[in-house]
C-alpha cells in the first residue's frame, strides 16, 4: 500500500495508512449504542404499528445519513488533528455561546430522563421492590462511578457487551413475531401514506441522532486513532456501527408491524411504551420472552446513559480547555494522550456530577415550564448546527485539501442539514408554548 502524503494537524506527514480491520472496531459501536435510546425504539415501534412496513425505506435512508454525519465528525478529527470544538471555535464566538448554554440546560434535563429510562425496566422486572425514584438514583450513581473510575478501553468493552445484548434481544423478538418478507421488501420503495410525514422524518433523523454523534471524533482519538492514516479504519468502524443501528430500527419496525399493526394495539409514547410492549410480549409469547425483552430495554437505556456520561463530559472538558486557551494556543494536536488528560480533569468530573446530582431533583418535580421550553429549543437546534457546521468546516481551508468533502459528502450533509432544519421547526411547533 502506497504511503499517504496527507499531513496531520501538526503539519507532520501521516504514517502509512492502516488496513481496515474488524479487530479495530469500537468507537462506532459506542456512538451508535449511545444514540439509540428507549424513546427512539418506541418511536420506531409506533411508526411500524401505524404504517406497517411502508416506512422501511426511511430507516435505510436514516442509516445512510447517520453514517455521513459520523464519518464527517471523525474525518475532521483525523484529517486536521484538531477537536470538533476547536473547529467550531474557529467559526466565531457564536458557537461557543450556543454550546455553553446548550450543554448546561440539556445535561440537566437529560440526566433525569436517562436515569428514569434505565430504572423503568428494573421496576418492571422487580415490581415488589423499591420504586422508580430509588432505582433511578441508584443507576445514576452506578453510571457516575463507572465513568469516573474507568478509562476509555474499559468503557468501550462494556458498551460492546451492552450492544450485544441489545442486538440479540431485538433481533430475537423480531424473529419471534415472524416478519412478512414480501411486505418488508415492498417497504423499501419510497412511499408516503397519509399522515406519515412526521413519522418518516423522525425515522430518518431521530433514531441514533443526538449530541453524541459529535462525540464520535473524541472517542476515535481515545481509541488511539490520531491522524489520517486511520481514515479507512474509522470509516469501516462507522459503517459497521450504523448498519447495526439500521438492523435495530428494522427489527423494531417489524415488531411494530407484525405485533401491533394487525392488532391495532396502541403504545404509550416515550420510554413507558416499552413497558406496554413487554406486557404484549408476555401475553403472546410468555414470561421468558417478556423478561428477555426487559433486559434488552435496560441495556438500551443504560448504554445511552453511560455513553452520554462519558462522551458529553469529554466534550465539555475540551470546551473548557479550549475556551481557557488563547485562540492561537487552541490547536494542540488531538490524540489519546489529550483525551486521557481530559478524562482526569476537573471539568470532566464536574460535568459528570452535573449530569448526576442536580437532575435528581427533577425526579420529584414536574419539569419547570421555562426549562422545558429552553431544553426543547436548544435540543431542536443541535442536529442542524452539527450538520451545517461540519459542511462549513470540511469545505474550507481549515481541512487539508485531500480530506475535504466530495460531492457525495456534501450532498449527504446538505440533505442532513435540510432534514434536521425541518425536524427542528416541527419540534419547536410541538413545544408547550
Amino acid at each position: 500500500m502506497a504511503e499517504t502524503r496527507a499531513t496531520t494537524g501538526t503539519g507532520e506527514p501521516a504514517s502509512r495508512p492502516r488496513k481496515s480491520s474488524w479487530k479495530y472496531i469500537g468507537p462506532g459501536i459506542v456512538v451508535a449504542a449511545t444514540g439509540v435510546g428507549a424513546g427512539d425504539l418506541v418511536a420506531t415501534l409506533i411508526a411500524g404499528s401505524k404504517f406497517g412496513y411502508t416506512l422501511l425505506w426511511a430507516a435505510v435512508i436514516g442509516c445512510l445519513v447517520k453514517i455521513s454525519l459520523a464519518e464527517a465528525a471523525g474525518r475532521w478529527h483525523l484529517a486536521t488533528g484538531r477537536t470538533l470544538f476547536d473547529g467550531w471555535r474557529s467559526l466565531g464566538a457564536w458557537t461557543t455561546v450556543y454550546f455553553a448554554v446548550y450543554v448546561v440546560v440539556w445535561g440537566f434535563i437529560y440526566g433525569a430522563t436517562a436515569m428514569s429510562s434505565s430504572a423503568l425496566p428494573i421496576v418492571a422486572l422487580f415490581p415488589d421492590g423499591p420504586g422508580l425514584k430509588f432505582w433511578a438514583i441508584v443507576i445514576g450513581l452506578i453510571g457516575l462511578a463507572f465513568v469516573w473510575f474507568n478509562r476509555y478501553a474499559v468503557f468501550e468493552k462494556v458498551m460492546t457487551v451492552l450492544v450485544g445484548i441489545m442486538f440479540v434481544v431485538v433481533v430475537y423478538v423480531a424473529a419471534r413475531v415472524v416478519p412478512d418478507v414480501g411486505a418488508s421488501f415492498a417497504g423499501l420503495v419510497p412511499v408516503l401514506p397519509d399522515g406519515s410525514l412526521l413519522y418518516t422524518l423522525g425515522l430518518i433523523g431521530g433514531v441514533g441522532g443526538t449530541i453524541t454523534m459529535a462525540a464520535y471524533g473524541y472517542w476515535v482519538n481515545a481509541k488511539g486513532w490520531s491522524n489520517s492514516s486511520w481514515m479507512k479504519v474509522m470509516r469501516l468502524d462507522n459503517r459497521v456501527a450504523y448498519v447495526t443501528t439500521g438492523i435495530f430500527v428494522v427489527a423494531m419496525l417489524i415488531v411494530g408491524a407484525e405485533l401491533l399493526h394487525a392488532s391495532q394495539i396502541a403504545l404509550t409514547s416515550g420510554d413507558r411504551g416499552l413497558i406496554d410492549l413487554g406486557k404484549v410480549l408476555e401475553d403472546r409469547f410468555g414470561g421468558a420472552t417478556a423478561t428477555l425483552f426487559l433486559v434488552g430495554f435496560f441495556a438500551t437505556s443504560f448504554s445511552s446513559l453511560i455513553g452520554v456520561w462519558h462522551g458529553v463530559s469529554l466534550m465539555f472538558a475540551d470546551f473548557v480547555e479550549r475556551f481557557r486557551a488563547p485562540a492561537a494556543e487552541g490547536k494542540e494536536h488531538a490524540g489519546p494522550e489529550v483525551v486521557d488528560r481530559q478524562q482526569r480533569s476537573v471539568p470532566f468530573r464536574a460535568y459528570l456530577l452535573w449530569l448526576t446530582f442536580p437532575p435528581m431533583a427533577l425526579l420529584w418535580l414536574d419539569e419547570p415550564f421555562g426549562l422545558v421550553i429552553a431544553y426543547g429549543v436548544l435540543g431542536a437546534f443541535f442536529m442542524p448546527f452539527l450538520a451545517l457546521t461540519l459542511l462549513w468546516l470540511l469545505n474550507s481551508s481549515r481541512t487539508p485539501r485531500e480530506w475535504r468533502n466530495g460531492w457525495v459528502s456534501n450532498g449527504m450533509l446538505a440533505l442532513a442539514g435540510l432534514l434536521f432544519v425541518v425536524l427542528c421547526v416541527q419540534q419547536l411547533r410541538e413545544l408547550p408554548w
